[in-house]
């Protein structure tokens, strides 16, 4: 029964992390700003600090569900 928002909740976690690295990952290979107006190295090293730490939060409650 607590299975079901373990699941939903890792999974939501999952896609949001994978597609703000991929995101990320594309800007910085175009060489085009990450977030406008913020620093270029600060918006890239916090976007792919997040979208790891989501993606590994989506695991973790993806691995106890």
């Amino acid at each position: 029964m607590e299975s079901g928002p373990a699941i939903f909740a890792g999974t939501a976690f999952v896609l949001f992390g994978a597609a703000l690295l991929l995101w990320a990952a594309a800007r910085l290979r175009l060489r085009a700003p990450v977030v406008h107006g913020v620093n270029p190295v600060a918006s890239a090293t916090l976007s792919l600090l997040f979208g790891a730490a989501a993606l590994g939060g989506g695991i973790w409650c993806l691995g106890y569900a």
